[in-house]
């Protein structure tokens, strides 16, 4: 069955090709039809691995609340290609308990609202130097979006925290980009697949880690490498590999999403302008701006889950070992759950979005990616008195992501007062 063909404007379109996004964005026409008419649906349209496209936010609260009947380990997400042998180590993402519990145990102390508190006021100050830095020009001007603001931001902040020195953050950016981004040209090496220009990116951050991890273990420091070299779990050092994913996927997870949810915040903001004169008239509102901008976003696209058991759902029979794709932009848009969910509103209430998540995988550096977003439009939205694209919005191919690699703007700011 093709649900694709009389979805104007997604004719054809495949949710797990990452092309498909670059060129058309998220396929919401296409999952509100899935969620309405097909919300458990086999999806065979792929040269991997069939799976079950999950589309309901209940469906997906209760997969993602259930990993003994669902779990992570066996892949972190659906390929549209044959399957290769997975040569990458596992991070917390694709970690079960008892596993995963104590190793998120062991480090989510670091992550507590209250220990994020004494945070406020540095990420404050890098958001406000990067937006600074932006305004500085003049009161016109044209920019892209994404390589002044939304990427440098997170970056600095992820590096900062991990203690790497200021003059390797560029490294981040970089290696973060061949991992997330292997399969799109801009990104992908030349005369290597997608998956070696991953793994070349990985090696590269691993051999860099491996020497700070090292330094941090000679002189440490309140930051996270040294949080990672000293780890314990059950009372032992944990192996030197698991402390590299740790590095791995606080450098990837937490630049990704921040710097899409960032680009994608803005250009909700350019079109929906009043929305932003809500924001600019009630600074108050920034809090629910910020909920409403990872609800509208949705950075990640979807994760996978593969079942232990056959499990009923939805009057379909998944099969012991098949896979499922969980797909949060179309939970997120869910009409039993959100009033009007097409509409981007700043001051939406209540707002039960799981842009960040649910269950045992929910993301453990969630305050710090809210605390970035509020901080970088609370410093950019007051200044702007009329702000426009002023080009064409380029996205990044994955499936995995919704990655914006270019968002050129042009704005007008208002005088300081």
């Amino acid at each position: 069955m093709d649900v694709t063909h009389d979805v104007a404007g997604f004719e054809g379109f495949n949710l797990i090709e990452p092309s498909d996004y670059a060129e058309r964005g998220y396929p919401h026409p296409l999952f509100t039809k899935l969620r309405q008419q097909h919300p458990v649906f086999r999806w065979e349209r792929t040269e991997g691995l069939p799976f079950w496209a999950i589309t309901k936010y209940e469906d997906i609260m209760a997969i993602s609340k259930d990993p003994t009947r669902f779990i992570s380990e066996r892949r972190l997400v659906l390929q549209n290609r044959p399957e290769e042998e997975d040569l990458f180590p596992k991070t917390l993402i694709q970690m079960d308990p008892p596993k995963h519990t104590d190793y998120r145990k062991a480090m989510s102390r670091r992550f507590t609202p209250g220990k994020m508190r004494h945070l406020h006021q540095d990420i404050e100050k890098i958001a406000g130097e990067i937006v600074d830095g932006l305004l500085s020009r003049g009161r016109e001007g044209e920019c892209d979006f994404v390589h002044e603001v939304s990427a440098p931001l997170p970056i600095a902040v992820i590096a900062w925290m991990l203690g790497v020195p200021k003059a390797d953050w560029r490294l981040l950016f970089d290696w973060t980009n061949r991992t997330i981004g292997a399969t799109d040209p801009e990104f992908q090496q030349p005369g290597k697949t997608s998956q070696e220009t991953a793994l070349e990116a990985m090696t590269e951050l691993f051999t860099y880690f491996t020497d700070l991890v090292a330094e941090k273990r000679r002189n440490p420091c309140d930051d996270l490498v040294t949080a990672f070299a000293h780890m314990e779990v059950n009372g032992e050092r944990i192996p030197e590999i698991d402390v590299m994913t740790w590095c791995l996927i606080i450098v990837v997870a937490g630049n990704e999403t921040t710097r899409n949810a960032t680009s994608g915040g803005l250009l909700a903001f350019v079109e929906n302008p009043g929305e932003m004169r809500k924001v600019q008239a009630n600074p108050g509102l920034m809090p629910s701006a910020v909920e409403e901008l990872v609800r509208w976003t949705s950075p990640i696209i979807h994760f996978a889950r593969t079942a232990t058991e056959d499990v009923e759902l939805r009057g379909q029979t998944i099969r012991k070992g098949d896979a499922l794709g969980i797909f949060y932009p179309s939970a997120n848009r869910d009409e039993d759950i959100f009033e009007d969910p097409g509409t981007f509103r700043v001051d939406r209430s209540p707002n039960r979005h799981i842009g960040f998540g649910v269950g045992e995988h929910y993301c453990l550096g969630a305050h710090v990616a809210r605390l970035e977003l509020e901080m970088v439009f609370k410093h950019l939205l007051p200044r702007f008195e009329e702000i426009e694209l002023a080009g064409p919005v380029t996205r990044l191919h994955s499936a995995l992501v919704g990655g914006v690699k270019s968002l050129p703007i042009r704005y007008r700011l208002r005088d300081p007062s």
